[in-house]
């Protein structure tokens, strides 16, 4: 029995350390999902801008301004 109640409080052990590492892992996937509504705004911005930058272009190269 005593070798049963051994492993039984090693796993326990484990299974708190466990609990930890993963409150750990929720707050890193919560700040990666800020970045990426952050990055999102950003690389939509860029290619709107491109877009237009390329539509002035397209327009001088042709003569319409």
């Amino acid at each position: 029995m005593d070798v049963i109640k051994y492993r039984l409080e090693s796993l326990e052990k484990r299974f708190d350390r466990l609990d930890v590492r993963l409150d750990k892992v929720d707050v890193r996937l919560d700040k990666i999902d800020e970045r990426h509504d952050r990055d999102f705004r950003v690389i939509f911005g860029a290619l709107i801008a491109v877009a237009l930058g390329l539509a002035g272009l397209m327009a001088k190269g042709f003569h319409w301004l």
